[in-house]
């Protein structure tokens, strides 16, 4: 496939990032036997990373701003352009050796998504989505699956553990969800999630409490693999409120109708 100049920029810095953290994902193994444990190295390498990933952007576009999910909102000159960027999506499954973490970079120009990449350096997945050119896999063009009904879909979800009222909801929603449909999958990183939606490994997926570059990057690729994003209202407000309901017309609408009689 063609990339844009624009893309190719952000392909540039997620892989120098990706570079980064395969190089630290290499040490975390071993720091599991200290008694300190990896907990510090790994906030490092999350950092180092978005490091990369600022110097990169910034220096391809200076004028643009940031909203980071280690560094904050940084504002520029360009009132137009913001990047949204994750540099480590997965931290816990990093920290636990698991190959399951993304490098998320989005481009938002006038309050609209119209660049992403999401890259797991790990296992050599590029995903990449521009609006009006189709989302893709290395050189794989993508495609939400077609799946028509919830029992024959496998549908992924985030649940935290820290007890907080959206934690029960979210297992009121799994107790109705998850009888009805093939199976249930998490991650532990939302970008993979919706990744791996717009590639059609899984069918569905359902989250709230997300941040806007959880959101962003993956909104995209869904959107451009001819899925649907809504929040739990069923609005496209997902980026800005962290709730995602994603998947193809029929099962997106499916897990809306569920997600709704749990509330």
């Amino acid at each position: 496939m063609a990339r844009s100049a624009i893309l190719n920029i952000m392909v540039q810095a997620a892989a120098k990032a990706g570079r980064s953290l395969t190089r630290d994902f290499g040490e975390v193994e071993n720091l599991q036997v200290s008694r300190k444990g990896p907990a510090d190295f790994v906030t490092s390498a999350d950092q180092a990373a978005e490091k990369i990933i600022l110097e990169e952007l910034k220096y391809a576009r200076p004028t643009y701003s940031f909203l980071m999910e280690e560094g904050g909102e940084i504002k520029g000159e360009d009132g137009q352009h913001r990047w949204i960027v994750d540099p480590l999506d997965g931290t816990t499954n990093f920290l636990h050796s698991i190959p399951l973490f993304a490098v998320a970079i989005a481009l938002e120009r006038n309050g609209e998504i119209i660049a992403s990449v999401i890259y797991n350096p790990i296992m050599e997945e590029l995903y990449t989505a521009q609006k009006g050119a189709g989302a893709w896999l290395n050189n794989r063009r993508l495609r939400v699956a077609s799946r028509r009904k919830i029992s024959d879909a496998v549908i992924s979800t985030g649940i935290k553990t820290t007890g907080t009222k959206n934690d029960a909801l979210t297992l009121k929603q799994l107790g109705i969800i998850s009888p009805s449909c093939a199976g249930i999958r998490r991650t532990g990183s939302a970008s993979t999630d919706l990744a791996w939606l717009a590639a059609g490994r899984i069918d569905g997926y359902w989250e709230a409490n997300l941040g806007a570059w959880d959101v962003a990057p993956g909104y995209l690729l869904v959107k451009e693999a001819g899925g649907f994003v809504s929040d739990y209202s069923g609005k496209d407000r997902s980026i800005s409120n962290g709730e995602v309901v994603a998947g193809n017309e029929i099962i997106q609408a499916k897990l809306l109708k569920s997600i709704k009689s749990a509330s």
